[in-house]
This record gives C-alpha cells, sequence and structure tokens, in this order.
C-alpha cells in the first residue's frame, strides 16, 4: 500500500521462478520461519525481496485463522502495509515491480495473478476502502 491511512496504490510483484509460476504477479512476501510471528516474518520477507521497511496496518480477514489457502499445504495471510523505508526493488524472486491504482478494479484484476491469489486481490479491493489502524513494525 501507500498509505494506511488513505490505501489507493497496491504494490503487486511479477514471479521471475518458478517457471510454471514466471510471469505470473502476486502479493510480495514470503514464509514464516518456525517460532516467528507471522508479522515480523512479513517485515522480514519484505525487506528481504524488496529491500523496504514497512508499517503494518490491518490483517485482509480471510475468514480462517490459518489465512488465505493457497493449496492443499499452505495459506497466505495478508495485511495492509505502508513502505516506510527504502524504494522497493526486485531483489528476489521478481523481475518487476508495479504500483497499480485500487481505484481502478478492472485494471487490478486484469493483471495475470496467480491463481490462489486471485480471490484475495477480490476480497483486497473491497476492503480498500477502510481505514486501517498503523502499528509500528519498521
Amino acid at each position: 500500500m501507500d498509505n494506511l491511512a488513505d490505501p489507493g496504490a497496491l504494490l503487486v510483484a511479477r514471479r521471475s521462478a518458478p517457471e510454471q509460476l514466471a510471469g505470473l504477479w502476486e502479493f510480495p512476501g514470503g514464509k514464516v520461519e518456525p517460532g516467528e510471528e507471522p508479522e515480523a516474518a512479513l517485515v522480514r520477507e519484505l525487506g528481504e525481496e524488496l529491500g523496504i521497511g514497512v508499517r503494518l496496518g490491518m490483517e485482509l480477514p480471510s475468514g480462517s485463522d490459518a489465512g488465505w489457502p493457497l493449496n492443499e499445504r499452505a495459506s497466505m495471510r495478508v495485511w495492509f502495509a505502508e513502505v516506510v523505508r527504502g524504494e522497493p526493488l526486485p531483489l528476489e524472486d521478481h523481475d518487476e515491480l508495479r504500483w497499480v491504482d485500487l481505484r481502478d478494479s478492472e485494471a487490478v484484476l486484469a493483471l495475470p495473478w496467480i491463481p490462489a491469489d486471485y480471490p484475495i486481490v477480490q476480497a483486497l479491493l473491497e476492503a480498500a476502502a477502510l481505514v486501517p489502524e498503523p502499528r509500528a513494525h519498521d
């Protein structure tokens, strides 16, 4: 997100690997390490993958404690976040980053998303009008 108080843009990342996902768009982030809290993992992963520090806002509700199902073994949790340090660059696993306008839902939905992310994108567009409460996680 560009701004937690008034979200208008979404930062998306195009996969460069593995081959079956290359060229598809996704939410940047990554895996939670053993003993790591999900919020701390997101902050760490965004630092490693994009070279940025973020402030987290509200979590995008999925209806499940596990988060959004990606496949039979994995799920994903999603938070609104604001870049507070650095300029996003595709450092790992991605070949392009793009800010997309949340007010142009057709353009957002027209991107070739990783299939498991598509329902999350739809829910995010619906929730983008909410004003989340920021939390410090720089």
